[in-house]
């Protein structure tokens, strides 16, 4: 049920101040640091090959590849989030049709197009990885496959920032591609760690974060928060929502009222939990955003890019929709993560979002 931002926010903030909602912030690392003053950011890449990875149940072959945005300056033991791109052309010509992508053509680079959010976040005191799920979109479309591709990254960031080194060690490079080495060793914080996936890669952290499917996580890891951007949401077998039900950890779910892809079904995975949910659960609708714009490689004039808005007439601006994810994604990483309450005005909607109108909509935990 949807009511006033305003009611919502004193008494989603009263129950934090009795109970403590955010468990997430409560129980942060004592090295825990909010950083609301914007910091140096830099970017470094890490590509161990398009057929890095293969599914241990499906078999599905997938390559690990991300681009990571981090504090220039790490200090203390940053949060890690990682990001996964939906389903998109896996390849920069439409006709290919194998994996890895065939002679003349090149992955395309659909992870890149949230560099905004992920400079954003890191400028927040975050290591932001977004990750490439090209393989599986071209010869998969399992969100199986999804989940595990993200807890193989997951595996090979604990290694990294545990000191044991691993294969992303000396595989780091700059834009340029010259090796650089930034001091992850113990300044990556894996009991804390956010997701975010968009579209079908928003049911594929749905699942990765499942109480059904939590058990798979990389030894040492704790995932403390889901943000399910745009998601599509189908439960298989019709009336199973297993793979995708959230009890125990605080997730968000941003959808669209012009989304032409898969319009506001996220809002589902809010109506699956209440009553049963352990953390406080939210939900913004971007009343007048579409469902590429999110990404700035889907988005016109990138090669392939469209916009499906259905209502063209009042879309907003691909740099006004991605405002508005940048501030509602800090907001909810920043209060879980790092234990910052001033996020709870934007996630409550006390604080309004750049980019027009939206509506947002809280699920408070259930003791």
């Amino acid at each position: 049920m949807r009511t006033s931002p305003r009611s919502l926010f004193r008494l989603l903030t009263g129950l934090l101040l009795l109970t403590g909602v955010l468990t997430t912030g409560a129980q942060a690392s004592a090295t825990a640091q909010v950083h609301r003053d914007p910091v140096a950011v830099a970017v470094a890449e890490y590509d161990l090959g398009d057929t890095a990875f293969r599914d241990p149940q499906t078999g599905t072959v997938s390559e690990v590849r991300a681009v990571v945005h981090y504090p220039r300056h790490l200090t203390g033991r940053a949060p890690l989030i990682v990001m996964a791109h939906g389903s998109w052309w896996a390849c920069d010509r439409m006709d290919a049709a194998t994996w890895p992508c065939p002679s003349g053509s090149r992955p395309f680079p659909s992870h890149r197009g949230y560099d905004y959010l992920g400079a954003a976040l890191a400028a927040r005191g975050f290591v932001v990885a977004s990750i490439s799920v090209d393989g599986i979109n071209q010869t998969s479309f399992d969100y199986g496959d999804r989940a595990r591709l993200v807890n193989e990254h997951l595996r090979l960031w604990q290694r990294l920032a545990a000191g044991r080194g691993g294969p992303l060690a000396d595989r780091l490079v700059d834009r340029a591609g010259h090796p650089v080495a930034p001091r992850f060793a113990g300044h990556v914080d894996m009991t804390r760690v956010g997701t975010l996936g968009h579209s079908r890669g928003g049911k594929g952290v749905m699942w990765q974060a499942s109480d059904k499917h939590r058990g798979e996580w990389p030894a040492g890891v704790r995932v403390r928060a889901v943000l399910a951007l745009a998601p599509v949401k189908f439960d298989d077998p019709e009336g199973d929502n297993s793979d995708t039900l959230v009890t125990r950890l605080p997730f968000a779910v941003v959808t669209s009222g012009c989304d032409g892809a898969v319009r506001e079904a996220g809002q589902e995975y809010l109506d699956d939990v209440t009553g049963r949910n352990r953390a406080t659960d939210y939900s913004v609708s971007l009343n007048d955003a579409n469902h590429n714009f999110f990404n700035t490689t889907w988005t016109p004039p990138f090669l392939f890019g469209e916009d499906d808005s259905t209502c063209p007439d009042r879309q907003v601006t691909p740099d006004r929709q991605q405002g508005a994810l940048t501030a509602y994604a800090t907001a909810f990483f920043g209060s879980q993560l790092q234990g910052d309450r001033q996020g709870l005005a934007v996630l409550t909607g006390v604080q309004p979002l750049p980019g027009g109108p939206s509506t947002t909509r809280v699920v408070p935990a259930v003791r």
